[in-house]
């Protein structure tokens, strides 16, 4: 499946809404916040960050409230139980006013000007733009090999399955115009499969998107908190979903030109 054109009439994107869910992330997610605030004030990019505390029992909040009063466009909020990462994500989607999102890990494992070429991109006139590690001009550093390879092996899946030449779809590091945020809903995936719904659902529904090389770094504070073992069924279910809308909806969902 090719994504269609960018359109050169797109509306010009006025806010950039980043979202950030954050469980027991004390050690890194200042860092974060204040490293992104950086990159984008000094590339005058209009942004607010909306961090999402997923139920964290460290200090995360006490951090996020007392960074608030030095970065007024930050905007930290709690999402009520039950918690989990996609919750997490689509609390923070209905919290931003931006008319464009860009969905980015708190353990400042993504590079903040990697979320300026998305701005860019974007303004050229695409719904999306998806992040990639593994193309030409992308990277990863400390990558676990075990994940590595469980990765690549999803990755393979599907593109077989959905016909896609996107090789990084599990990866949460992607940038959306509102349209297809609320073009995708209902958002169902309460965990991290989340990051496979939305790319998925764009592409079925018929938004343009593109790719670009990305880097990523693992963590250097805290603990991952993606767990293999409890996410390979969800992973699936999700697929196999969207994979049911692709070929049986008869485009009852897919974007109306």
């Amino acid at each position: 499946m090719e994504s269609p054109s960018p359109n050169p009439s797109s509306p010009p994107l006025k806010l950039l809404s980043v979202v950030i869910p954050a469980r027991d992330e004390e050690g890194c997610i200042a860092s974060t916040v204040e490293h992104l605030h950086l990159e984008l004030r000094l590339q005058n990019i209009p942004h607010e960050i909306v961090v999402v505390d997923d139920g964290s029992t460290d200090t995360t909040w006490k951090i996020l409230s007392a960074l608030k009063t030095e970065i007024p466009v930050l905007n930290p909020c709690q999402n009520p139980p039950p918690h989990g990462f996609g919750r997490a994500v689509i609390w923070g989607l209905d919290h931003s006013s931006g008319d464009a999102v860009v969905i980015m890990m708190a353990d400042e494992s993504d590079d903040s000007r990697d979320v300026v070429k998305y701005w860019k991109l974007l303004g050229e006139g695409y719904d999306c733009v998806f992040g990639s590690r593994f193309v030409a001009g992308g990277g990863v550093i400390d990558y676990p090999r075990v994940k590595l390879l469980l990765n690549r092996l999803a990755n393979l899946f599907i593109r077989i399955l959905f016909r896609i030449k996107l090789n990084d779809t599990t990866n949460a590091f992607k940038t959306y115009r509102r349209e297809v945020i609320d073009g995708c809903r209902p958002l169902i995936s309460p965990h991290f499969n989340l990051t496979v719904e939305l790319p998925l659902k764009a592409i079925v529904r018929g938004f343009s998107w593109t790719t670009m090389p990305i880097t990523w770094r693992n963590r250097r504070a805290g603990k991952p908190k993606l767990k293999i073992k409890e996410m390979g069924s969800r992973y699936l279910f999700i697929c196999l979903y969207v994979w049911l809308e692709k070929y049986f909806s008869r485009g009852d969902y897919r974007r109306k030109l």
